[in-house]
């Protein structure tokens, strides 16, 4: 590919273990703070509805929390905005309590429980609580979700010449699933992109496939994270942005290929 599809970020959100937002995580990515693996917390975002909001699953909560974190950050209005969802997997706790009523005497599943198991949930989430009625794709990639999201949010900012969200996320899943996909936490990143640079923006990227080894992190409990949860593959980038840091970053993509992104901050 002799012109890699390319943006410019205009603002992240980001939720994980022990990181509640983009600035906390990227301190510690910078190492300029300690970074202590508590429990992901997630909420469900006031802008949705009493009842979404109480429907609403870890993984919903999780997409639509780095979302807007993502678009207050940039201050732009999440309704106009094209998005891309990408994720390994729906809802584990959900998938959990589906099998586990299939597994039962009583086998009739809610329409709640129904609806919250399609992949695209989170998708018509965010539509409900932003009221965005702008072009979504949604798609999964297994652990190369977060390529697969990047690479096709990088294609729509070039060719439709507008800004994208791309919002990666990963939920854990309870046992005995947990012992098939053994995801141990939530973990989510958003990446406002926008075709020219604004005046805050955080650098700009470039991403083609390369068959060179992925980047790893030089804390191994960081390192493990990034191995343990696909939307956390985009770690060895976001710790390059942190520290403001230009260069390629290899990311892991498919086992046949990864991804090489180069980042100019």
């Amino acid at each position: 590919m002799t012109n890699p599809p390319a943006a410019w970020i205009r603002s992240i959100g980001l939720i994980g273990p022990g990181m509640a937002d983009w600035p906390a995580c990227a301190a510690i990515l910078a190492g300029d703070a300690a970074w202590s693996p508590e429990k992901t917390v997630l909420n469900a975002p006031e802008q949705l509805p009493p009842a979404e909001r109480r429907r609403a699953v870890r993984v919903v909560k999780l997409a639509l929390g780095i979302g807007l974190q993502a678009t207050t950050a940039a201050g732009m209005d999440p309704s106009g905005l094209a998005t891309v969802f990408s994720s390994s997997g729906g809802d584990g706790v959900n998938c959990h309590q589906i099998c586990e009523t299939l597994a039962s005497d009583d086998r009739q599943i809610s329409p709640t429980r129904f609806h919250n198991s399609v992949h695209n949930a989170a998708a018509g989430y965010w539509g409900i609580a932003t009221g965005a009625t702008a072009p979504s794709a949604v798609l999964c990639a297994y652990d190369g979700s977060f390529g697969a999201g990047l690479l096709e949010a990088l294609a729509q900012v070039r060719f439709d010449g507008q800004p994208c969200l791309l919002l990666a996320y990963d939920a854990d899943y309870p046992e005995p699933l947990r012992a098939a996909r053994p995801i141990p936490d939530a973990f989510g990143v958003a990446l406002l992109l926008t075709p020219e640079r604004e005046a805050n923006s955080c650098g700009r990227l470039a991403a083609k496939l390369t068959d060179a080894p992925p980047d790893t992190l030089a804390d191994p409990a960081l390192d493990a994270l990034r191995c343990s949860i696909p939307a956390a593959r985009s770690l060895p980038l976001l710790a390059a942005i942190a520290a403001r840091r230009s260069g390629r970053v290899v990311l892991d993509y498919l086992a046949h290929a990864r991804l090489a992104v180069d980042y100019t901050a």
